[in-house]
């Protein structure tokens, strides 16, 4: 970055401010970055146009500094933009602000709990038959209309939320996409499309992205397409590779997300191949999460301690050759650890799912919990149900917690770990996440670990209610 140069911030990334604190914010796909005033002042002026100089000497004047000291200071901030890919050194000209509405003044204050992600489970429909499906096993039936939908957007928008995932199932097989694409949109929220890839043609594709829609995480079973059509349960993988080809052509943001198993953890170092060769924005590698037909299915998919160890020193390796240029992110298997993961940041912190029926979850999974009630937005507002529902409430902070976890200086950081993994190996969802060392039912994690052999080959139950 130069004097010279022209700075904008990249293809969407946007500057908005947060509508309950009112601080400024850089939002982009799947992330957000929290900024101070002086990031402000100088990426509200990156609009392709203005010179680093110009802003420099806007900037000296306006804050009455010393203009050498300044354009250090900028430069360095722009630098580091930069080698996040959230700041290219010259653009065609656009504004910093996605719309009016996001370079607008606060309505409130944000409280310790305050949602910052909100997934859309638009239908539990799926054209695949993954084996470790996050879905219920068993769900109500029904879903939400599209005006029922339009009206959580802009509820959750009121609530603050920034990032808005359209899931499933397969949100695609909604023909009322684009119209719900455009309703987050029209609320002020950031759109990103989870999904398959089946179904998603160049109309569709464009359709889209004039509604609003700004990035695509594509779901990938594996690198080689007998493997991934073998997990798939069907022909899948060469529909990917083309609705991957679409995304970028499109302008849409692209990501890819490979769930990691015993069937194809080792081939990891290929994926990222895969991902860096689709021209991927980023890739998320998470080990399966042993909810739902995962846990089903845990003793055919869990991976073996070697295989967990060896796809760990890949993916850190990878990261950093590919750093600047494609973001990696990768998730362990958890029940390799001895400490349990915060798990969503912590039950009602900072993300909440609505589901096909209308029911309103700390995260997705917990539907599988058993006699917890759940409130539903056909009865009672997000906000109410956000702030007052039992649900929401029943594990937040930490005076819920049993010992050890109530004497534990980690209680702040992984918040006794994840409840539906407690609830499912336990029964009780307010016992200590087992897979914690210091759990009294670590022997539960320690006897499946010890049932996993090397050379057990795949054998799943698949899901049978996906629909199509």
């Amino acid at each position: 970055m130069t004097l010279d140069n022209r700075p904008e911030l990249a293809p969407h990334v946007y500057l908005q401010r947060d509508v309950l604190t009112g601080e400024p914010v850089l939002i982009f796909p799947e992330e957000m970055l929290a900024l101070n005033e002086e990031a402000e002042a100088i990426l509200s002026r990156c609009d392709g146009r203005t010179r680093v100089a110009d802003i420099v000497t806007a900037l000296a004047a306006e804050y009455e500094a010393d203009a050498e000291e300044l354009t250090l200071s900028v430069l360095q901030e722009l630098g580091e933009l930069h080698r996040r890919r959230l700041v290219t050194p010259d653009g065609p000209g656009r504004s910093p602000y996605r719309s009016a509405l996001h370079a607008g003044q606060s309505r409130g204050q944000g409280g310790k709990y305050r949602p910052l992600v909100l997934l859309a489970e638009l239908t539990y429909r799926c054209p695949l038959h993954c084996p470790y499906c996050s879905n219920p096993v068993r769900y109500p039936e029904g879903e939400l209309s599209t005006e029922d939908w339009a009206r959580v957007f802009r509820e959750a928008a009121a609530l603050g939320i920034f990032h808005l995932a359209l899931s499933g199932g397969e949100p695609l097989l909604r023909p009322d996409l684009p119209r719900l694409t455009e309703a987050a949109a029209d609320a002020g929220l950031y759109p990103n499309l989870i999904t398959s890839g089946v179904g998603l043609d160049e109309h569709k594709a464009r359709e889209l992205r004039d509604a609003g829609l700004e990035s695509v995480q594509l779901s990938f079973q594996s690198d080689e397409a007998n493997l991934a059509d073998q997990v798939a349960g069907t022909r899948a993988h060469e529909i990917k590779l083309r609705a991957a080809r679409i995304i970028r052509e499109t302008g849409l943001a692209l990501s890819m997300n490979v769930v990691l198993h015993r069937a194809n953890i080792s081939r990891l170092d290929r994926m990222i191949a895969l991902a860096e060769s689709l021209g991927a924005d980023r890739i998320e590698l998470a080990n399966v999460q042993y909810y739902g037909w995962g846990f089903i299915n845990r003793s055919a998919l869990l991976p073996t301690r070697e295989q967990a160890a060896q796809a760990q020193e890949i993916a850190l390796a990878e990261k950093q050759r590919l750093a600047g240029r494609m973001d990696i992110y990768y998730v362990l298997p958890d029940m390799y650890e001895t400490q349990p993961k915060p798990c969503m940041q912590g039950w009602g912190r900072r993300y909440l799912t609505v589901n096909p029926a209308g029911e309103v979850l700390p995260c997705p999974t917990a539907s599988g919990i058993p006699g917890m009630r759940f409130d539903n937005v056909r009865e009672r507002a997000l906000e109410w149900i956000w702030n007052e529902s039992d649900s929401f409430n029943r594990f937040r902070g930490t005076e819920w917690m049993p010992a050890p976890c109530r004497e534990c200086p980690r209680k702040e950081i992984d918040f006794g770990g994840c409840r539906c993994q407690a609830a499912l190996l336990t029964g009780d969802a307010a016992a200590t996440d087992p897979v914690c060392a210091l759990s009294p039912d670590r022997a539960i994690v320690d006897e499946i670990l010890a049932g996993v052999e090397t050379a057990a080959p795949p054998s799943w139950t698949r899901r049978v209610n996906a629909g199509a």
